[in-house]
């Protein structure tokens, strides 16, 4: 399970970082393609809608036939390279962040480190202390995909209370429940957070207008503020919602599959650790 626990002391800090990097790679090569539409919906400023003639963007399924008609397959992977350092840079900083936060909360508090309270304030600093150290990629990735993602409480919370739901004897199979517990973890947060990603979009492609004509409409920001007026005078309360659908489609995919196959390593490096251990003992 995700966080500090004292009384399974199989993976360490590095381990799970190495872990997270490892769960990021392997996500990201599969949601890139969403990916690559929500950040095209976030900086459409014209209507997603079929009856908006200037709009480049409809829908989730119209935008994957377009792109794939004028830009080919290898579109949906538009900025992967970058984007892979972000998932592993991110992946490893937020999981090893987080295991040290919980960690220190045990050791210098009285506070439980599994406690849901505990996992929302590690959770949210492990998520700024990841996300500051890969800005300068994530701003790289935007531009890539844009040119012609605290997530730690809830799932804590729904693993608890999946816990509570499903009976003793039927909690085979835990990887598939981490898979659901994330799932809907990525689903809450990435709904409650979206309009800061999207005004994060926006001001990342800064200076980059030129090669976004081709795209239709373009706006210059001259910081978040301003970035939230035009928004809101010109598109309305629902341009901050831009590209949630695939967002939420992503956030579900995504998020299901890092917490699915970090815990999966995690499991791996503790049968492998277990594994050693056992045969020095025989030796």
């Amino acid at each position: 399970m995700v966080g500090y626990d004292p009384e399974a002391k199989c993976v360490s800090t590095v381990e799970a970082a190495a872990a997270g990097s490892a769960s990021g790679l392997v996500t990201r090569v599969l949601v890139s393609p969403l990916d690559v539409i929500k950040i095209r919906f976030q900086l459409q400023i014209e209507q997603l809608s079929s009856r908006n003639p200037g709009a480049k963007y409809h829908g989730i399924l119209q935008a994957v036939q377009r792109i794939f008609q004028e830009e080919g397959l290898v579109a949906f992977w538009k900025g992967h390279v970058p984007a892979q350092f972000l998932s592993v840079g991110y992946g490893a900083v937020q999981f090893m962040a987080f295991e040290s936060l919980t960690k220190l909360v045990h050791i210098t508090t009285s506070y439980n480190a599994r406690d849901s309270f505990v996992h929302f304030v590690c959770g949210g600093l492990a998520a700024c202390t990841a996300t500051v150290a890969v800005q300068p990629v994530d701003t790289l990735r935007t531009r890539f995909a844009a040119q012609g993602e605290p997530k730690f409480s809830f799932y804590n919370i729904l693993q608890q209370f999946s816990e509570w739901v499903i009976p003793a004897e039927g909690k085979k199979g835990g990887n598939i429940k981490n898979l659901v517990c994330g799932s809907c973890a990525g689903i809450i947060s990435k709904t409650l957070t979206y309009p800061f990603d999207l005004f994060k979009k926006r001001l990342q492609v800064g200076g980059f207008e030129h090669a976004r004509a081709a795209f239709g409409q373009v706006r210059m920001y001259s910081g978040l503020l301003d970035c939230i007026r035009q928004i809101m005078r010109e598109e309305g309360p629902g341009g901050f919602f831009k590209g949630l659908s695939p967002s939420l489609l992503k956030a579900a995919v995504s998020t299901g599959l890092v917490f699915f196959w970090y815990e999966l390593f995690c499991s791996l490096l503790c049968a492998l650790k277990n594994a050693d251990s056992t045969a020095r003992k025989e030796g």
